[in-house]
């Protein structure tokens, strides 16, 4: 029999479909001493199958629930409106909620109950990039130490939970994202509270590139 002069062409590739990036939100405790600024992380444990054994904050995403929660006292202006860039005002404060909630769970801290959001600090946006199997659109927010209640112990979904220096933290092998988020909080930290409220830009990071929003 003869042969084709051209071999049949292969079929073509099968996309995976790419999955969707979840609404997340990570809450940084900053402590301030003697000895400079430190914020409270843990270790996420190997079975993670998100970011294992690495070095985080607590965080995670947010649940139907957090969009019903009526919190204590509202979000500050300059935090909703920094979340609201990116968010409808439910999601924005159900951002917030996820965040103070996530902390209740992650290390036993507190921020009331129901939470407080009238002390969080906008910082950061960062989408986890296509590809990975487990995506998350996390918002970043930062909380004095100080409006926190609680004994830090957690539930053990992060390990080894202690407030860390920044330049102890930045010395460890972290996530690129992780170490970039914590280059985003020093800057913060060296602005007054003047020029935090003047802030009209953001950071956000899409496909691992840093811009603004």
């Amino acid at each position: 029999m003869d042969q084709p002069d051209h071999p049949a062409s292969p079929p073509p590739a099968v996309s995976a479909p790419v999955a969707r990036a979840r609404h997340a939100a990570s809450l940084i405790v900053l402590r301030r001493d003697a000895a400079g600024p430190s914020v409270l992380m843990g270790t996420r444990g190997a079975g993670h199958r998100f970011m294992p054994n690495r070095l985080v904050f607590p965080g995670g995403r947010v649940d139907p629930a957090d969009l019903r929660v009526r919190p204590a006292h509202p979000l500050r202006p300059d935090t909703e409106a920094a979340l609201r860039r990116s968010a409808n005002p439910a999601l924005a404060t159900a951002l917030a909620v996820a965040a103070a909630r996530e902390l209740d769970e992650e290390t036993g801290l507190t921020l009331g109950e129901p939470s407080r959001l009238d002390q969080l600090h906008y910082l950061c946006r960062a989408v986890t990039p296509p590809g990975q199997p487990i995506r998350f659109n996390a918002r970043f927010l930062a909380v004095e130490h100080d409006v926190v209640s609680g004994t830090l112990a957690g539930s053990g979904e992060l390990e080894n939970l202690q407030y860390y220096r920044l330049d102890e933290a930045l010395a460890f092998d972290l996530a690129w994202v992780t170490r970039r988020v914590l280059e985003h909080l020093q800057g913060w930290l060296a602005m007054n509270e003047e020029e935090r409220l003047a802030r009209a830009r953001f950071p956000v990071c899409r496909r691992k590139v840093w811009g603004y929003e």
